[in-house]
């Protein structure tokens, strides 16, 4: 058995050092919990004081001058942090990491019925009717998922339980944000979690940058955001309103005002690089940056304060004199703890990073009389490269195409027929179904007509042009547009 070889620890800052077996990163066990707390706490205050700024500044940046960050009344729910918590809660519970899909969908049904919009307002209507993970998140069933931000703003936990393995964060990330979407938007979920995990051990920003960009497909529009945004600001470093009206001219594709401008990974993205940088390692710069850069301010923000967070720490953030209440109060979702606070969903991130750290072949020791972990690190890198579209849906109509058909043909109940029905539209056997089955494609229509929540979700929550597509398509095989509800605020 090798002896591996540690470095010794200096005033309480994590190291790397090289055993034959690869390479193990040591951090004292406070200064994990520093920087974990430091992370959720930054990502809070991003997300929260980012909210005023939401959706404001589109055409042109923002001009907020001085920035004081705040939290005085606590932090409350919001989707940039309660879509995860569900998943911490019930990865506590079970003690496990990657929670199957199936489990997955059971969790959204008891926690997660409202508070929520775009890409989880639709796959939560998919779920009722027993459509699963990941399909909820394929861009053939859901119009959002090929652009939605939800792969950046769902992504930030899985990089705080991952420190030193970006990897393991971003394979973590991409099981979770995969329940909302797919191909570009999953790039940007390894970019965010690659840089926190690196931020645990590197304060060095172009370090931190290079570790997302090592992390997405160089094919993707998300390399090349990352490229070009850093280039504009070696050129502009004293100007980011320059690096801003670049980014527009280049990234902004649908006119400014279509959801593929406003709530896409590919601005939000650029405007999450661009703060980080020109916050300069500065935590209330980065975040002031953020909200001026604009668009979907208040995510950008969270994932860029979640760096600084991971980087400054807990105590930190804490000294600076801000008013933070500690409070995390449920506004949005069911059968959650009504006690928690920031500092008990702290705590609930550092047992599952624990446990994640364990998983993957570290462990907890004391040295010297001080508690430390040892990590087996990690190099940045893309764990899933994009897929192409044509052939996803090549292969999806194949895997789906007889279980279309047995369900409209003899599907055991309402949902079956209902969910065969949604099958068939979107994946174009409709007419076919139509033509060959007329009574029991009637049948069919008339179950899934029966969901008013999908009815309004496919008819009047869906962007174009993809939802338009679908639309059109539900229309022509059968199903009325109904009038216009809403529950889910």
């Amino acid at each position: 058995m090798h002896r591996r070889e540690f470095l010794t620890l200096a005033a309480g800052l994590p190291f790397l050092a090289q055993s034959r077996k690869g390479p193990i990163a040591e951090i004292p066990a406070d200064v994990l919990e520093d920087k974990i707390r430091g992370g959720l706490l930054g990502q809070v205050i991003g997300d929260l004081n980012g909210l005023e700024h939401e959706m404001k500044y589109i055409g042109e940046p923002g001009n907020v001058q001085e920035y004081t960050p705040a939290l005085p009344e606590g932090a409350w729910t919001d989707d940039d942090t309660d879509i995860e918590w569900p998943y911490v809660l019930e990865m506590q519970r079970t003690k496990t990491i990657m929670l199957p899909y199936t489990q997955i969908t059971e969790v959204w049904k008891k926690h997660i019925n409202r508070g929520m919009w775009s890409s989880h307002l639709y796959l939560r209507q998919l779920m009722d009717l027993g459509i699963d993970p990941p399909l909820t998140g394929r861009a053939e069933l859901n119009p959002w998922a090929d652009f939605n931000l939800a792969g950046q703003f769902t992504s930030e936990t899985w990089g705080l339980i991952s420190p030193g393995m970006p990897q393991t964060a971003a394979r973590i990330g991409i099981h979770y944000t995969h329940v909302s979407v797919v191909g570009e938007p999953i790039q940007s979920t390894q970019m965010i979690d690659a840089m926190i995990a690196t931020a645990f051990f590197s304060s060095d920003m172009e370090h931190i940058l290079n570790a997302g960009a090592a992390a997405v497909d160089p094919k993707s529009t998300m390399s090349r955001i990352i490229a070009d945004v850093r280039q504009w600001a070696r050129e502009n470093p004293k100007d980011w309103r320059a690096t801003r009206k670049l980014t527009k001219d280049k990234y902004c594709l649908y006119g400014g005002d279509d959801w593929r401008d406003r709530n896409g990974v590919w601005l939000n993205g650029a405007s999450t690089i661009a703060a980080l940088i020109y916050g300069a390692g500065d935590f209330v710069e980065t975040v002031r940056h953020a909200l001026n850069f604009g668009w979907d301010a208040d995510n950008n923000a969270a994932a860029s304060g979640a760096i600084l967070g991971v980087i400054k720490g807990n105590k930190h953030l804490q000294s600076q004199g801000w008013k933070i209440k500690d409070q995390y109060r449920d506004t949005s979702r069911d059968d959650v703890p009504q006690d928690e606070t920031i500092t008990s969903y702290g705590d609930r991130l550092m047992a599952v990073a624990e446990a994640n750290i364990i998983r993957r072949g570290g462990s907890k020791a004391t040295v010297r009389g001080k508690t430390v972990y040892r990590i087996n690190a990690e190099q940045p890198g893309n764990v899933e490269p994009l897929a192409d579209p044509e052939k996803r849906r090549v292969a999806l109509r194949a895997e789906f195409r007889g279980q279309i058909e047995k369900g409209v043909t003899s599907g055991a109940n309402t949902r079956e027929k209902a969910r065969a029905a949604y099958l068939a539209i979107c994946l174009d056997f409709a007419p076919a179904m139509k033509d060959r089955h007329p009574r029991q494609w009637s049948q069919a229509i008339q179950s899934l007509a029966s969901y008013p929540r999908v009815m309004q979700v496919i008819f009047y929550e869906a962007p174009v042009p993809a939802g338009e597509a679908i639309r059109q398509k539900a229309n022509a095989a059968g199903l009325e547009t109904p009038a216009q509800i809403k529950w889910w605020v």
